[in-house]
């Protein structure tokens, strides 16, 4: 075996694995708790690690048990860029009296399930896919049980390990069958030997129910808003994009390599899931005050939208499924950095009424918060219109058309829902509203970069043609 080669296929992994020793020992060092040290010292690290892998790459390992395309890099690239905006909105959280001393723990664990993600994405086999879901899962229970003694934490911990729990059994027992009737477990063998028998499909519906549950689509959605409710805030972020995003390119890459010889079945299960998503995370969106809650409803619903791609199942398709996690990054990062701020200067609150006249006192905030709804909402020329526009494109081409019919009728519900914060803000009278505060300088560059991703995504359109062009190698 070649080791060059190994490290070349590999290096992502391998510099994301040496940053993590880093900091632990950093965090071993470190006589007393020092927050700003380790979070300077994490996203100076990341940002190496964007610099060092922000190339695209191919290669494989371990005989393709392992296999990066250039696809899969530039994944690897956006995940790691999501993580660094998380890590800088989570300084006024991290910072606080009880949670300093765990500032190391919490980038150790956030970065362990970055690299599970890596190996989700680069996985030929469903063996090291299932290594890297689990290596994704089980920190990510940490992480939201993290304030164990804040606004319901532990059980938003418990609630996601349970069901994490039952969703990796689910998936692994589907795995099984297809080692059971195809005899191998690479990704390259397996579509030759799927022949669509029952028992197949029968694994084909599992697996899809095992990664519904990480994308939170209906009906595997249920653990999603309390989870979201009471994880902290920066967590609930992380949970939202990141973790998301790796799992709908995952799920789009094995549907269409692996299982593409049962397109018909997936596909017409898949259009049925879409519109259910849509549909009922829209109206219960609609119902609800909290904001962590209703930002729950919305990923659903965004989860959905980000399917649409996968009915593509072709190169069109994984360019707008990555673009549109691109700008749902940006768009959705803004809004919870803006509620983390909100937050941690309003004692926790978090709910709907405490941005009544927010404008007035934080116009700069508002506008943040106003410009990513308009996004997340389709509302032209942000960003977020263009990322509906390509996935609608890509489910049409496929023929999907009844499906992307229903889903543009779902996107004037979501405008509604959406516009009901921007009415709060700028049109809802208060006559206490939220004082005038200033959000730390990590989170104000933070927001700054969301916001120039929501405006530029939309206007350089030569986003989507270098992702076009990397999906069809």
């Amino acid at each position: 075996m070649d080791i060059s080669a190994i490290f070349s296929a590999m290096q992502a992994e391998i510099s994301l694995a040496v940053i993590l020793i880093i900091i632990l020992l950093a965090d071993l060092i470190l006589k007393q708790p020092n927050h700003k040290a380790l979070q300077g010292l994490a996203c100076g690290l990341l940002v190496v690690q964007i610099a060092l892998n922000i190339m695209p790459v191919t290669g494989e390992a371990f005989g393709g048990m392992f296999r990066t395309t250039p696809m899969a890099s530039i994944v690897k690239t956006v995940l790691t860029v999501g993580t660094l905006l998380v890590f800088m909105q989570a300084d006024s959280w991290i910072n606080r009296e009880d949670t300093r001393h765990k500032s190391g723990e919490f980038y150790v664990l956030t970065l362990s399930t970055l690299l599970g993600m890596y190996y989700m994405v680069s996985a030929g086999s469903f063996l090291l896919f299932y290594v890297g879901l689990e290596l994704a899962s089980i920190p990510m229970a940490c992480l939201i049980a993290f304030d164990k003694y804040r606004h319901h934490s532990a059980e938003a911990g418990t609630k996601f390990i349970l069901n994490a729990m039952f969703s990796s059994a689910l998936m692994l027992y589907g795995l099984s069958l297809v080692y059971g009737t195809c005899g191998t477990m690479y990704f390259d063998d397996l579509p030759a030997l799927l022949t669509g028998t029952p028992l197949q499909i029968m694994a084909m519906v599992f697996f899809f129910a095992g990664l519904g549950f990480k994308l939170s689509l209906v009906p595997f959605h249920m653990w999603t808003p309390d989870t979201y409710q009471g994880a902290p805030t920066a967590i609930t972020a992380y949970l939202s994009v990141i973790s998301k995003g790796a799992a709908a390119f995952a799920l789009m890459s094995i549907l269409v390599k692996v299982f593409g010889p049962m397109i018909d079945n997936w596909s017409l299960m898949l259009s049925v899931v879409i519109v259910v998503t849509i549909t009922i995370a829209n109206i219960f969106a609609i119902l609800q005050h909290d904001l962590k809650r209703f930002m729950a409803y919305s990923s659903i619903s965004q989860a959905g939208y980000i399917m649409l791609a996968v009915l593509g199942a072709d190169g069109q398709g994984m360019a707008s499924l990555v673009y549109y996690v691109i700008v749902y990054i940006v768009a959705n990062l803004a809004i919870f950095g803006v509620i983390t701020t909100v937050e941690q200067h309003n004692g926790g609150r978090v709910d709907r009424d405490a941005y009544n006249g927010f404008y007035k006192t934080n116009p700069h905030l508002s506008f943040i918060m106003t410009l990513a709804l308009f996004s997340l909402g389709g509302i032209p020329p942000f960003a977020g219109f263009f990322s509906k526009f390509f996935v609608f494109a890509s489910a049409f081409h496929a023929g999907h058309w009844l499906v992307v019919f229903l889903a543009l009728v779902n996107t004037i519900i979501s405008l509604y829902y959406y516009l009901l914060i921007v009415k709060a803000m700028y049109i809802t009278p208060n006559d206490n509203p939220l004082p005038t505060f200033r959000s730390s300088g990590m989170t104000r560059a933070c927001l700054v970069i969301c916001l120039l991703g929501i405006v530029l995504l939309g206007i350089c359109s030569s986003v989507y043609n270098v992702l076009n062009e990397m999906a069809m190698l």
